[in-house]
């Protein structure tokens, strides 16, 4: 299809979802402030005038890479976690649903980490209000569990959720997918971690038993 006609709906969104991706490459091994549109336009194999079609400037990109990735994060979570009574399970729902969504998008990861503070006016309003969005879920699932387990001397909620988002977020700088440790694994042994500390035992699985 030449660049110049109009594509459909479903191209126009795959189109997106590449450039994405590609933009959000760019961001984490350049840094949003050395990255160029230009860039993108030599590495997606599009001209400049064919880029600004799916959005107006670099700002909004950078905007679009995170505001896209964590609305399908949340999504995806809200989804798996309806029927769900058990807040043990909630929280092994949501570091599985985070690492794996993330896993599998680790320029987004990066670029949600470290570029936050490159948006600025109604950008970053917007994204902080969907930060917290998120964080109220976490925090909420955080309540339930230690309402119904024995816990005593925990961390306040929000430094709870500061550090579990922390030890889920930086899995870009030390984690290869595919490596010797699968990606399933990698979440339940987050788990396990932050609920041995937060809830002062071991994360178990929804047998019962201690999780492996």
């Amino acid at each position: 299809m030449a660049e110049s006609a109009l594509p459909t709906s479903t191209e126009h969104e795959e189109k997106l979802e590449r450039l994405l991706t590609i933009a959000a490459e760019i961001f984490a091994e350049k840094g949003y402030h050395n990255a160029s549109i230009r860039d993108l336009s030599r590495r997606a194999g599009t001209s400049l005038s064919g880029l600004y079609y799916y959005f107006a400037s670099k700002e909004e990109l950078l905007f679009m890479i995170q505001d896209r990735s964590l609305r399908k994060v949340l999504t995806a979570l809200r989804n798996k976690l309806e029927g769900v009574d058990s807040a043990e399970e909630k929280l092994r729902i949501l570091v599985h649903n985070h690492v794996g969504f993330f896993s599998e998008n680790m320029a987004a990861m990066r670029v949600i980490t470290h570029e936050y503070d490159s948006l600025e006016g109604e950008y970053r309003t917007r994204m902080t209000q969907l930060r917290h969005e998120y964080s109220d879920v976490c925090q909420e699932i955080l309540r339930e569990v230690r309402r119904f387990t024995s816990a005593g001397d925990v961390a306040p909620l929000n430094v709870a959720t500061s550090a579990l988002f922390g030890m889920m977020n930086w899995i870009y700088a030390w984690y290869t997918p595919g490596s010797n440790v699968p990606v399933e694994r990698l979440a339940e042994h987050l788990y396990r971690l932050f609920t041995g500390g937060f809830i002062g035992r071991p994360g178990r699985s929804s047998s019962g038993r201690i999780a492996g």
